[in-house]
């Protein structure tokens, strides 16, 4: 299937799966909504797996119906329950709650144990002894049909017989499945006797020990779905051929009807990052990011730290909408969601990330200024800056000779300090290196709030930080973390790592910051939005994650 580039956003939430809903509702097919997420608990969540939650949360508050959380908890092996708490604090942070308490797969495994002796019963399923590689042999390819297996024609009672052998542990693991019996030659290898139970002895984070037969995701998750009395299963792209899976289980099997439907629509593929779990998780285990929740990261846990907000993930999924066309959708469509919302909403304050000293030679006493926390929420309220003799600017912000286009701080010219006054640098002071160190200036008294009285015309505003009353902080400036658009399709996932993925700065911050929250985006004059690190930062270690830039396109 062919992709686009994706970079505006529909305006309608209307998609045609509202619109299967609607015609459902309408025919009296359904009376009500009934949809649910199902995470397999072998990761965090990431970017992709927002899409889901919005979709199918977003789904069920549409239409006053309900939304069940169902951990796809049918692989022990790869399985945490970290995973399984992580995914739940995702889901409440992004909003939405799920119905009753959380479901799981495994809470249906003597059901789905009954289910697989039905089909055994109804000569639907076999125990198939083809060791992995031959049944790969056998299965055949996209072009030519696949074979029987030699125990396809086992008796009803020699393979009851020999699954009660694999539940009771029996048998080693690899040595025998369970296969249900479709047919070989079917263009669709999904439906070529796919397997519906293996052995595998693990402990499992819910059952324990007791079973040592786990079911495939195939047989599971429609069958969960039918005992839930899910209404509408909506899964991504991938799943559109083990439709035709799902609806065979469901249909041979004594579960009560109506049987739900599943509807398909395109995974979100967001240029430059990783959605693949197994990816993600060797960047983790390599060490590569610091965790799952390294803000570099495309998950949800790495969004939240570095600053992106519940409102900006769903208006970012609201925006690329639902469809059924693959896509791949461009970093700076997410960026501008978070950048829209914490402009709106972020309070403003000043940091010096590069500083050098600037001293102010006709000031006197300390000051304390106002300013406003917000420039078009007075509800918002002010900060107090002290202004002093000794100050800190930017040191981009400063040069010794510069063409017009410059606006910044010029020897022997005058610029504005943000919300304080006009100031003109008369000299600088050097170290041994030819490197400023300091610049010598004066200031107008009367330029607070107004420009000069004698028509002097200012251009320029740059911002600064007093050097006697700050709070030292440490700045970490995030950038994309592989330099490709599309990483995942490296040999080597290191080959194509961004060096500077992460810069990491120490400067200053004005003092109403000493009380800055994690989470709480803040706007630094000039500089970015920026947060507290929720895991690293501190009242007493102030550390900053850079959320977005000011602007699209700006590089740190």
């Amino acid at each position: 299937m062919s992709e686009e580039i994706l970079t505006n956003a529909p305006e309608s939430r209307a998609n045609f799966i509202t619109h299967i809903i609607d015609e459902d509702l309408a025919s009296g097919k359904h009376n009500n909504v009934y949809t649910r997420f199902p995470p397999e608990p072998n990761g965090y969540l990431h970017i992709g797996h927002a899409k889901s939650i919005c979709l199918n949360f977003g789904i069920a508050q549409e239409y006053q119906g309900k939304c069940n959380l169902r951990f796809d908890d049918t692989n022990p092996v790869k399985e945490d329950v970290e995973y399984v708490d992580s995914i739940k604090a995702d889901v409440e942070w992004l909003g939405f709650k799920w119905e009753g308490e959380p479901r799981y797969a495994s809470d249906y495994f003597d059901a789905l144990y009954g289910y697989a002796i039905e089909l055994i019963k109804k000569g639907l399923a076999y125990v198939d002894e083809l060791s992995p590689d031959e049944m790969r042999e056998y299965r055949g390819t996209l072009t030519e049909p696949g074979k029987n297996s030699p125990y396809r024609d086992r008796s009803v009672e020699e393979n009851l017989a020999l699954f009660e052998k694999m539940k009771n542990g029996e048998i080693a693991e690899g040595k025998a499945c369970l296969r249900a019996k479709i047919d070989m030659a079917s263009p669709f290898i999904v439906m070529r006797d796919p397997v519906i139970y293996r052995v595998k002895f693990a402990h499992h984070h819910q059952t324990g020990d007791k079973w040592c037969i786990y079911p495939m995701y195939d047989f599971t998750h429609c069958i969960s779905d039918a005992i839930e009395r899910i209404t509408h299963s909506l899964c991504t792209l991938e799943f559109q051929d083990n439709r035709r899976l799902y609806d065979w289980v469901l249909d041979n099997i004594s579960i009560e009807r109506p049987l739900p439907h599943q509807y398909e629509f395109s995974r979100l593929n967001l240029e430059g990052t990783l959605t693949s779990k197994r990816k993600l998780l060797k960047l983790v285990t390599d060490g590569i990011v610091d965790g799952w929740d390294d803000p570099r990261m495309p998950t949800i846990s790495g969004l939240r730290r570095r600053g992106y907000t519940p409102a900006s993930l769903r208006e970012f999924c609201r925006r690329i909408g639902v469809t059924k066309q693959d896509n791949v959708v461009e970093y700076s469509a997410l960026e501008a969601c978070i950048r829209e919302d914490l402009n709106e909403n972020a309070p403003r304050a000043m940091a010096v990330i590069n500083p050098v000293k600037v001293v102010i030679e006709n000031f006197g006493d300390k000051e304390i200024l106002k300013a406003p926390n917000h420039p078009n929420r007075p509800e918002l309220g002010e900060r107090e800056l002290p202004f002093t003799r000794e100050l800190y600017i930017d040191e981009a912000d400063f040069r010794e000779e510069a063409n017009k286009q410059y606006k910044r701080l010029v020897l022997g010219k005058e610029v504005r300090l943000r919300n304080a006054y006009v100031i003109k640098a008369e000299r600088v002071e050097k170290d041994a290196s030819g490197q400023i160190t300091t610049i010598y200036c004066t200031y107008d008294p009367e330029t607070l709030g107004k420009n000069p009285a004698d028509g002097r015309k200012v251009k320029g505003v740059i911002h600064w930080v007093s050097a006697e009353e700050n709070k030292p902080a440490e700045f970490r400036i995030y950038n994309r973390l592989f330099t490709v658009p599309n990483p995942g399709a490296a040999d080597d996932i290191e080959t194509v790592l961004n060096p500077e993925s992460l810069v990491v700065k120490h400067g200053f911050v004005e003092p109403s910051l000493a009380n800055a929250k994690a989470e709480q985006g803040y706007q630094f004059e000039r500089e970015g939005y920026y947060c507290l690190d929720s895991k690293d930062g501190s009242a007493e270690n102030l550390v900053f994650n850079l959320t977005v830039s000011l602007k699209e396109g700006f590089s740190a």
